[in-house]
C-alpha cells in the first residue's frame, strides 16, 4: 500500500486538495506552536494540563501533534499562554479546527485501510524520506501502469474500483515531491527491483523511463544496491521519515499485509538509521545508479 498511489495534474492547497498537506501535518504545526508558547510564558505542561481539565501527558501529546484539538483546549491554552486576540491567535484556531477534518486519502471503504492512513499524513508532513525497498520501485516513483500491475497481482484488466481508489491515492501521494518546499526523497532499491518484470517489458520500460528521469531531481536521490550484495541488508523494506519540528521524533515505517509498524523510539530509529547508512555506502553512487537504468533501458522494449 505504501508504495502504490498516483498524482494528477492540477494543483490544490486548500483543505482537502490532493496538495493539501493534510491533518497530521496541520497537527504537528499547532502542537509545535502551543509548546513555543507555553515555553514562552513559561508554563509548565503540568500547569497546562490542570488548566484544561487534563494532564500533563495531554498536553505532551497536543504539542507532539500525536492527537487531534479541541477548539475550546486550545482556546483556553491560547488564553494561558497571553496570546490575546491576534491573527496568529484565529491562525491556530483555524488550522486546529482543520486538523480534525479528515485528509483527502481518508475516505469510506477500503481503499486505505485505517493502519495506512496515518503513514499518508506522515509522508506529507515529512521534509526528508528515507525508503529502502527489496521487491518493487518505492510507491512514490511508480508509474501508474506499474502500480496497478502490483495492486492487481499483475492483472490490470480486472481492477476494481477498489484497486482504481488505490491507485488514484497512489498518484496523489506523488504530489508531495513537487510542491514548494518539497521533502527530499533518499530511495536505496535492490537491483533486482530493476529487472522484475512487473506489469511485462513494457511498464517496466517506462517504470525505468520514470525513473531516470526522477533521479534527475535535485531533491531525489536514487541507488541502486548490486544484485552481489542483496541479502546482506534488511531483511525487509522500511521507510524513515524526518520532520521538521525538532520536538516531532523520527518515525521509522514497516508495512505488513494487514497492518504496519510505527516505530518512534530512538534506539529503535537509530538502529534503522545505521541500516540505511550502510545501505547508501554499499550501493552504487547516484550516478552510477543513472548509468545502470540507462544500461537496462537499452535492453528492454
Amino acid at each position: 500500500m505504501a508504495e502504490n498511489a498516483p498524482e494528477g495534474p492540477e494543483r490544490s492547497d486548500v483543505p482537502g486538495g490532493p496538495d493539501d498537506p493534510g491533518p497530521t501535518a496541520r497537527r504537528i504545526i499547532v502542537g509545535a506552536q502551543l509548546k513555543r508558547l507555553r515555553e514562552e510564558a513559561g508554563v509548565t505542561r503540568s500547569a497546562a494540563g490542570y488548566h484544561i481539565r487534563g494532564s500533563e501527558s495531554k498536553i505532551s501529546r497536543m504539542e507532539s501533534g500525536k492527537v487531534g484539538f479541541k477548539h475550546r483546549d486550545v482556546d483556553d491554552l491560547l488564553t494561558l499562554y497571553g496570546e490575546g486576540a491576534t491573527e496568529r491567535r484565529a491562525r491556530l484556531l483555524e488550522l486546529a479546527q482543520q486538523a480534525n477534518e479528515p485528509g483527502w486519502w481518508q475516505r469510506p471503504g477500503e481503499a486505505v485501510p485505517d493502519w495506512f492512513s496515518e503513514y499518508v499524513g506522515l509522508e506529507s508532513a515529512a521534509v526528508r524520506i528515507q525508503t529502502y525497498e527489496l521487491l518493487f520501485v518505492p510507491g512514490l516513483l511508480q508509474t501508474p501502469d506499474y502500480a496497478l500491475a502490483i495492486m492487481t497481482r499483475g492483472h490490470p484488466e480486472r481492477a476494481g474500483a477498489t484497486e482504481r481508489e488505490r491507485l488514484e491515492v497512489r498518484m496523489k501521494r506523488q504530489r508531495v515531491l513537487d510542491r514548494p518546499g518539497a521533502p527530499r526523497l533518499w530511495a536505496v532499491v535492490e537491483e533486482g527491483v530493476l529487472h522484475r518484470p512487473i506489469g511485462g517489458p513494457a511498464v517496466l520500460g517506462a517504470q525505468l523511463d520514470h525513473l531516470a528521469e526522477m533521479a534527475r531531481r535535485p531533491n531525489v536521490t536514487l541507488q541502486v544496491l548490486p544484485s552481489e550484495l542483496s541479502g546482506y541488508g534488511s531483511e525487509t523494506a522500511f521507510t524513515m521519515l524526518r520532520f521538521a519540528e525538532p520536538d516531532v521524533p523520527d518515525i521509522t515505517y514497516i508495512e505488513g499485509l494487514t497492518g504496519a509498524l510505527y516505530l518512534d523510539r530512538r534506539a529503535e530509529v537509530e538502529e534503522y538509521s545505521r541500516q540505511m547508512d550502510e545501505l547508501t555506502i554499499d550501493a552504487l553512487s547516484p550516478d552510477e545508479s543513472r548509468g545502470l537504468l540507462a544500461k537496462l533501458r537499452a535492453g528492454t522494449p
